[in-house]
């Protein structure tokens, strides 16, 4: 079997956005990494959001999503309240000022160039991803900042891991997609990261 690197597929360029869905009642935002325009007439946009993200669940649910695009200017505490804790666990929005679309979803109005709101019409499993089709009802631009990119967030937006400092203390494990730490003398295979769901071989040891 040929050899994939994994360092290899983050080379493809990607975008960031912060995803806002609803059960009906309580609004949920996750960072999602994949958002495309699929049609011009009608507008319509794809996204693809990890099944693990209870913000799947709510999309497949309501059908109506908001779609902020982040931009090079939003600080990793935005990252962390919208992709590393869990909206089962966690009202995301509470105690903060956000603005509402016309269909009733939170965007965020600061550090991000965009916001476009869609409708559901089609959901495909992918296994460990839902592809949804969305037909776009409103989108509006609010800013001129330059929209971030998977690579800058890594390079210039998420912290680098620290050294491990003292002989006889645990080992560090570092997940090389959102730099979660797991302490301990071994990672389990079966070890998936709690903030960004990503598996064991997407760590690294430190130190």
């Amino acid at each position: 079997m040929a050899n994939i690197e994994k360092e290899a597929m983050f080379k493809i360029t990607y975008g960031l956005y912060m995803l806002t869905t609803t059960d009906g009642s309580k609004q949920n935002g996750c960072i999602v990494n994949t958002v495309s325009m699929l049609t011009d007439n009608p507008k319509r946009i794809v996204v693809f959001v990890n099944k693990a993200n209870y913000s799947e669940e709510l999309l497949r649910k309501t059908g109506i999503f908001n779609v902020s695009v982040l931009t090079e200017s939003a600080p990793f505490e935005i990252y962390k309240q919208f992709g590393f804790v869990s909206g089962r666990d966690k009202d995301k929005f509470e105690g903060g000022r956000y603005a509402t679309s016309e269909n009733g979803l939170y965007y965020l109005p600061e550090h991000t160039n965009a916001v476009i709101s869609a409708k559901v019409t089609d959901a495909l499993d992918y296994g460990t991803h839902t592809l949804f089709v969305a037909e776009v009802t409103e989108a509006k631009t609010l800013s001129t900042e330059k929209s971030v990119t998977y690579d800058y967030y890594q390079s210039n937006v998420k912290p680098k891991p620290q050294a491990q400092k003292a002989e006889g203390t645990k080992k560090k494990w570092v997940c090389k997609i959102c730099g979660y730490t797991h302490e301990g003398e071994e990672l389990p295979e079966d070890f998936i990261c709690p903030w960004c769901k990503h598996p064991a071989e997407d760590f690294e040891l430190i130190g």
